[in-house]
């Protein structure tokens, strides 16, 4: 039996979950993605790693981030989805699912806005 704390958790974790998934599903394949003012792509001088860097910090990209980043210059969602499951060798609908993910997180950061 569930606790109150833990039915809370429950809840808020799927209220999370649910605004997330809402966020998602809004994103159209056709939407142009960049990143807003004063976020940029940069590789940093100690780790070698690429970054992104924006006024208030610093973020530390996975692969699959740095590679769905870089092509985050006014091209469509689509597009992005496209060359990097043929580049890759991948199943579009599964990558297309993923970059529409890591692009609402970073909408919903503003460090990447929709035209």
């Amino acid at each position: 039996m569930l606790t109150n704390l833990a039915r809370f958790r429950s809840k808020r974790l799927f209220a999370v979950l649910h605004a997330c998934t809402m966020l998602m599903a809004e994103i159209d394949d056709n939407a142009r993605v960049r990143l807003t003012r004063r976020v940029r792509l940069q590789i940093d001088q100690t780790t070698g790693k690429i970054v992104l860097l924006f006024p208030e910090g610093i973020v530390e990209l996975n692969e699959t981030a740095q590679e769905i980043l870089t092509r985050c210059d006014g091209r469509s969602l689509g597009s992005i989805a496209v060359a990097l499951a043929e580049e890759y060798e991948i199943d579009l609908a599964t990558l297309a699912a993923d970059v529409r993910e890591i692009v609402a997180d970073l909408q919903r950061r503003k460090l990447v806005e929709l035209l």
